[in-house]
C-alpha cells in the first residue's frame, strides 16, 4: 500500500493537451465554416461566385484549420532540456 502513495507523490502535473493557440486556431476554422456556409445560402438564388468557388474553398480551409488544431502541439521546452542532459 505505501507504494501507490509514493507513486501519487512523484507524479508530475500533466499540461493541458489544447494550448491557447489551439483554441484560437480552433475558432478560425470554426468561423470560416459558418462564413462558407452563409455565402453559400445567401448567393444560392443568384448562383454567383461566392457561393460556387468562395464558400466551398472557406469550408475546405475550415475543415483542414480545425484538424490542424486538433493535432499541433508546440515545442515543449521541458522535453528538450531532459533528453539533452
Amino acid at each position: 500500500m505505501p507504494r501507490a502513495s509514493r507513486s501519487r507523490r512523484s507524479r508530475r502535473p500533466v499540461p493541458p493537451v489544447l494550448q491557447p493557440t489551439n483554441y484560437k486556431l480552433l475558432l478560425a476554422g470554426v468561423l470560416a465554416i459558418v462564413l462558407g456556409f452563409t455565402l453559400m445560402y445567401a448567393e444560392s438564388a443568384l448562383e454567383g461566385v461566392l457561393s460556387l468557388y468562395v464558400g466551398p474553398l472557406l469550408l475546405m480551409g475550415g475543415y483542414v484549420g480545425i484538424i490542424y488544431a486538433l493535432l499541433w502541439r508546440p515545442d515543449q521546452p521541458e522535453a528538450a532540456s531532459d533528453s539533452e542532459a
